[in-house]
């Protein structure tokens, strides 16, 4: 996992594979630079609005200059191990997405529940095996997750702006994530706490011995 927002992301293709990872990119704030003499439609349009810097050619020798992050996702050996070639030289990761050989990552599939975030990878055995696994994780875990994790990040950022004590913090963060708060939100009667509660179970939970 890496923080994309505002990471220079090349993007060498522009069929389906190219478009799922960019828009993936542009969810994430990333400054994506798209590489490709054709693209589908979507990716068309978010060029068109100005979402990402799209050149309508082949790739070339030096179109990854100043790239932090690179997916090469053409369907041509050759170009894609060029690209990984031209990354390898730089030492930018590249991610490969079609036929070829020199990618140094590889992208997970993903299931999101707000900032809960569950990554699935087979290493790159199973593409097909790692989305079927995210279905079943995407069943298992619905959207009260989101509202248990948003209620975990409160109390960890007050903790953290409170509780000057290390052991203390690590202390109340476990009898925080021990809390049966996921029962409540699925029966419907939580409530989200207010700053003063969370001060309140914080005083009442902390141990000075």
């Amino acid at each position: 996992m890496i923080k994309a927002e505002g990471l220079r992301c090349v993007v060498i293709g522009g069929g389906s594979v190219a478009e799922r990872k960019t828009m993936q990119l542009l969810k994430s704030g990333a400054d994506v630079k798209l590489i490709s003499p054709s693209v589908t439609g979507p990716l068309h349009q978010a060029a068109h609005e100005g979402s990402l810097i799209w050149y309508n050619r082949c790739f070339m020798e030096g179109d990854l200059e100043g790239a932090s992050l690179v997916y090469s996702a053409t369907d041509q050996a050759s170009v894609n191990e060029q690209v990984a070639h031209e990354a390898g030289r730089l030492g930018v990761p590249v991610n490969l997405s079609g036929p070829g050989l020199g990618g140094t990552f590889i992208s997970p599939s993903v299931v999101r529940r707000g900032d809960l975030v569950i990554a699935v990878s087979t290493s790159g055995a199973g593409p097909a095996a790692a989305a079927r696994i995210s279905r079943e994780i995407d069943q298992s875990y619905g959207d009260e997750y989101e509202t248990y994790i948003d209620f975990l990040s409160s109390i960890r950022s007050m903790v953290k702006s409170t509780v000057p004590d290390g052991g203390r913090r690590r202390g109340l963060l476990k009898a925080a994530a021990e809390m049966d708060i996921l029962s409540d939100i699925r029966s419907g009667v939580f409530q989200p706490w207010s700053e003063q509660q969370i001060k309140a179970w914080i005083k009442g939970n902390i141990s000075y011995n």
